[in-house]
């Protein structure tokens, strides 16, 4: 029987036989703008590159799993997955805490954070994406599911190049269509017209509507605490990322200061950076992100220190993967919903009163369309496919 670097034991059906990775440019319906485009920081966003794995035993088993980069980054993460491919080939598909850590190791030149991890992460999902399948049961069964659907909210008709006409009905066709909570995105420069596009949103959904808003880190502190209690009257269920996300320090006094509930965490790349949040008291509804951070083996860890805070878990986009994750957090979360990666896929989530159905497909329970074949700009494998 052949071993591992670490002189353990491995069943041959097991080795990693074959890698394939691929780059895909994802396009969006139409460009979007939150507050970073409108103070100039960031352009529109009109795609999103995507980092796939696909992972292939001896034996035949498979595992999908991808990571993603907004507006830079993706070619970067593509470079820097090919290099670690390789190390993969021959190791023992079932051991993917180990594996992570030596994909870290063998990048750590470049950081425990950012680049490194989003890539690793595309790997490090597609082992759990196998474990699963080769189970027999979904991700969320695997790791010990607590519930079977999610409380969901809409963010993607909620962004700031839209204008409050079409804002309003983008937000009644989606309660309308039985969604369980709508965010919209405010930190305008002219904080007046945050204020007029909140207050005309809560007129239209009512008083007890779950609401949220995003500032995507365009305040600083003092704007921070007038604009937080500006907004404490509407019954938001969390204000998002009013500070820079690496100032935990300020979102933790913020949170002393203003009534409304804080969410932050999604732009964090360790399991360390989202402790000190928790530590500091930053944040009542924490949003980690699995492929910035690293993967399904980190935000695991993440969610046992979020637990132990007592913390609400809220995680950021790529719904396919967090549906799964957070179905097995011990306290009710939230799960974002976003049309953008459905393309991807030949699959469907599905949305019933108000909540997201856990899927009980294995695995991840997604498959790549045909549709992203064409959407590929770079594509490169290891190792030999059985």
């Amino acid at each position: 029987m052949p071993e591992t670097n670490r002189g353990a034991p491995v069943a041959r059906d097991d080795r990693i036989a074959w890698i394939g990775l691929s780059s895909i440019a994802l396009p969006l319906a139409a460009p979007v703008s939150d507050a970073k485009v409108l103070t100039g920081r960031q352009l529109p966003l009109t795609e999103v590159a995507v980092l796939c794995a696909e992972i292939q035993t001896a034996g035949g088993h498979e595992g999908l799993g991808y990571s993603y980069a907004l507006r830079t980054g993706g070619p970067a993460q593509y470079a820097h997955a090919l290099e670690l491919a390789p190390l993969l080939l021959g190791e023992d598909a079932n051991d993917i805490a180990r594996l992570w850590d030596k994909l870290l190791w063998a990048g750590v030149s470049i950081g425990r954070g950012g680049l490194a991890p989003q890539a690793i992460a595309a790997f490090d999902t597609a082992l759990w994406d196998l474990k699963a399948k080769r189970a027999g049961l979904s991700l969320a069964k695997l790791l010990g599911a607590q519930r079977n659907s999610l409380r969901c909210y809409n963010t993607s008709g909620g962004y700031l190049q839209a204008p409050l006409e079409q804002l309003l009905d983008n937000m009644a066709r989606a309660k309308a269509g039985g969604i369980g909570g709508l965010k919209m995105k405010i930190g305008q420069p002219d904080s007046a017209l945050d204020l007029k596009r909140v207050a005309a949103v809560r007129k239209l959904l009512g008083d007890d509507f779950p609401l949220m808003a995003d500032v995507n880190q365009q305040w600083d502190r003092p704007t921070a605490k007038r604009m937080g209690r500006a907004l404490d009257p509407f019954n938001l269920v969390f204000l998002e990322e009013p500070l820079a996300s690496d100032d935990a320090e300020g979102h933790a006094a913020l949170a002393r200061q203003i009534a409304t509930p804080i969410a932050t965490g999604e732009m964090l790349c360790s399991v360390a950076e989202h402790f000190n949040l928790m530590r500091l008291g930053a944040a009542d509804y924490l949003q980690p992100d699995a492929p910035r951070v690293g993967g399904v083996t980190p935000f695991l860890r993440i969610m046992a220190l979020a637990d132990q805070f007592a913390l609400e878990i809220t995680p950021h986009f790529v719904m396919e993967i967090h549906v799964h994750l957070v179905a097995a957090y011990p306290r009710e979360p939230w799960v974002e919903h976003f049309e953008w990666f459905e393309p991807l896929f030949n699959e469907r989530l599905i949305i019933k009163d108000g909540r997201m159905l856990v899927p009980d497909r294995p695995g991840l329970g997604v498959s790549l369309s045909e549709r992203a074949a064409g959407w590929t700009v770079r594509q490169q494998a290891v190792g030999r496919r059985e």
